[in-house]
């Protein structure tokens, strides 16, 4: 098996911050790679997304390459384009919302035997809710559901279905998302 890069995933501009911890194949290509940072994440993955490596963007889709003059995920490899620790790479999620990510390789492992990757082995905080507008639209989110005399407290929690716990990760349902 390839080797194993551990990754810290920071949702950009979040306070207090959000992130995972999660650990793939070194060989993992980037569309795969979309798919276990969305679930680690919380995303649903109904959006348009990228990668932004250096000068090159890289897309799911053949219109967003084509239009967006990029790549597509599925023909690069994570281990092509972070080689070392420290180095750092951008995933955007939602276009409209913007949702960006700081991809972080911290270290280089081999692979445990018996362990299934991908997988998450640590992080902070629930994901913002799809759709909320963004970082600065989960800041109104939260102070509207945390004051009952908030003008769209009602609404809020009707959307989101009743309660929402920003401090809450639950390890173990996260990496059962992963491994789906």
């Amino acid at each position: 098996m390839a080797k194993i890069y551990q990754l810290k995933i920071a949702l950009r501009g979040s306070s207090p911050p959000i992130w995972r911890r999660i650990e793939v194949a070194a060989d993992t290509n980037l569309e795969a790679l979309s798919w276990h940072i969305l679930h680690a994440m919380g995303w649903y993955g109904g959006h348009l997304m990228s990668f932004d490596i250096g000068r090159e963007s890289f897309f799911a889709d053949k219109e967003s390459a084509l239009g967006l003059h990029g790549s597509l995920m599925r023909d690069a490899r994570l281990n092509k384009h972070l080689e070392t620790p420290k180095q750092k790479i951008r995933f955007t999620y939602d276009f409209g919302d913007n949702w960006q990510h700081d991809v972080l390789l911290e270290k280089i492992l081999d692979p445990e035997p018996g362990t299934r990757y991908p997988r998450c082995t640590n992080g902070k905080r629930n994901c913002p809710p799809e759709d909320c507008g963004g970082v600065w639209g989960y800041a109104g989110f939260l102070e509207a559901i945390s004051d009952p005399k908030h003008a769209e407290h009602e609404d809020m929690l009707d959307w989101i279905g009743g309660e929402f716990d920003s401090e809450e990760f639950d390890l173990e349902e996260v990496d059962r998302r992963m491994r789906r």
